[in-house]
């Protein structure tokens, strides 16, 4: 991108209306992480909650060395917990495996729900085998939500250990529970894997039977490759 053009942003990310702040933060989305996490730097402490949790996120897409110890810090000492929540879900998009002693303290220790949801889904997306333990507690959850988020991040890690301990929510009233079973079990073969997507296949739900028969068909797939290459 011109220098003159990252200029104008910076001049932009200056402006007394924060709807020009947040422009000059999504026009950065071109802008290679080098040169775009100095102007994100710029509006981390930003008056405007919105602003804020703008350039937060865009630290967890512009991955440069700095990104992580900041997104770390601000998970663990924002006074906002939209900003935390922000924080824990662009620790999830860095994939960096660092992240997982912070996302796991925020977990424990934050009192919003929202950042401990954030966390858990972050963790998924770290697909850090570690997160096991954390995720298979964050079951017993009194928040759907985050007994959602856990049941998902627990396919993304493919913890095959804890496949008895999510088939519980096969019989869950919330059909976005059962669905996220459905979706999490795709990446889990196993029998009782298999047996319970029969099961969700016929679901009163139509979200959850579509979900559990692509994820028949995601482990039928991988079964018959597995057994391909072990012809070969």
């Amino acid at each position: 991108m011109p220098l003159f053009n990252l200029e104008t942003i910076a001049t932009q990310l200056e402006s007394e209306n924060s709807r020009d702040r947040m422009l000059a933060l999504v026009s950065l989305r071109d802008v290679p992480a080098e040169e775009a996490v100095p102007l994100i730097k710029k509006v981390l402490t930003d008056e405007s909650l919105q602003v804020r949790s703008m350039a937060v996120f865009a630290l967890g897409i512009k991955p440069t060395p700095e990104c992580l110890p900041l997104l770390a810090q601000l998970l663990g000492s924002d006074t906002d917990y939209g900003v935390r929540a922000a924080a824990a879900g662009a620790l999830g998009y860095l994939g960096d495996r660092q992240a997982f002693e912070p996302l796991v303290r925020a977990f424990y220790e934050d009192t919003e729900w929202l950042v401990r949801f954030s966390a858990a889904v972050a963790l998924g997306n770290l697909q850090d085998p570690r997160a096991q333990t954390v995720l298979v507690e964050a079951l017993d959850s009194e928040d759907v939500v985050i007994q959602q988020a856990a049941i998902a991040a627990i396919g993304e890690i493919r913890a095959l250990d804890a496949v008895e301990a999510i088939l519980k929510f096969a019989q869950s009233e919330d059909w976005l529970t059962r669905q996220r079973l459905a979706e999490a079990l795709g990446h889990l073969p196993s029998p009782k894997s298999v047996a319970a997507l029969r099961y969700l296949a016929k679901d009163n739900h139509p979200q959850v039977r579509a979900a559990a028969t692509f994820s028949l068909e995601r482990l039928e797939g991988e079964r018959e490759r597995l057994e391909s290459e072990n012809r070969e």
